[in-house]
């Protein structure tokens, strides 16, 4: 746990010094140097769809209530909170750190833990961030496109952000075993609900379009550079590929 903890340290010192700088370049053109690689894994990903997480999040679906699924997911989004509070400070960002900060005591006093979305109805919104977009604020580029095992389209800086998410969690970090590994189930159940909630969309992207793999990383890139810069938005995206 030391060895974690030192390297943590050294990796935020290294780069804290980055947080005068302004955020990085975003471009327009795709990056995939490894784009064989990333399709063999992208059609791998589409097996385990069909094969487990399609059927699964069917069932998931048909099980539970929609108030269940969303005390579900109310809670999962609530344990995640603490992380983000964590990049918005890395970020200087105070106002959504003050935002999020409030919606955790909110939901976790007044919301049973998080299950109820206390801070929602007082229209306390949830400022969503990540060590990805902390990383874009201080000059870091986007780097090259990557398609992960499981989890999907990434790029280079969206994954060093989500492998320094998970030891920068204090959910994780100061929440003994077992209770911490709760978190990780509410985690887990939110994206199967996730997937049976959007099958349509997925859908239409794995199956429907006539590149998947295109289809997702333009889709994917697009979304995420929106999210970090403003631009284009979600309804203006096209497949390429569909004729």
């Amino acid at each position: 746990m030391r060895g974690t903890n030192r390297l943590i340290f050294l990796l935020l010192a290294a780069t804290l010094g980055l947080a005068a700088c302004t955020p990085a370049r975003v471009t327009k053109n795709i990056n995939d140097p490894f784009e064989l690689d990333n399709r063999e894994t992208h059609e791998a990903n589409k097996r385990l769809d069909r094969t487990l997480l399609k059927p699964v999040s069917h069932l998931y679906g048909k099980a539970t209530s929609n108030s269940m699924s969303d005390g579900v997911d109310n809670f999962a989004s609530n344990l995640a909170l603490p992380g983000m509070i964590v990049n918005d400070l890395l970020q200087l960002n105070l106002p959504d750190a003050t935002s999020n900060t409030f919606r955790f005591a909110l939901n976790t006093t007044f919301g049973l833990g998080g299950l109820f979305d206390v801070a929602g109805k007082n229209k306390i919104p949830e400022k969503s961030t990540d060590f990805g977009e902390t990383l874009y604020t201080w000059g870091v580029p986007e780097g090259r496109y990557l398609e992960l095992p499981i989890t999907g389209p990434s790029t280079e800086r969206a994954t060093a952000g989500m492998i320094v998410d998970t030891f920068l969690d204090p959910i994780n970090r100061l929440v003994p075993a077992p209770q911490k590994y709760v978190a990780t189930a509410a985690y887990v159940m939110k994206k199967v609900g996730e997937r049976d909630k959007f099958g349509a969309m997925v859908e239409s992207i794995l199956y429907d379009s006539a590149d998947s793999y295109a289809q997702a990383r333009l889709m994917y890139l697009q979304a995420r550079r929106h999210k970090l810069t403003g631009g284009i938005s979600l309804d203006q995206l096209e497949d390429p590929y569909a004729n």
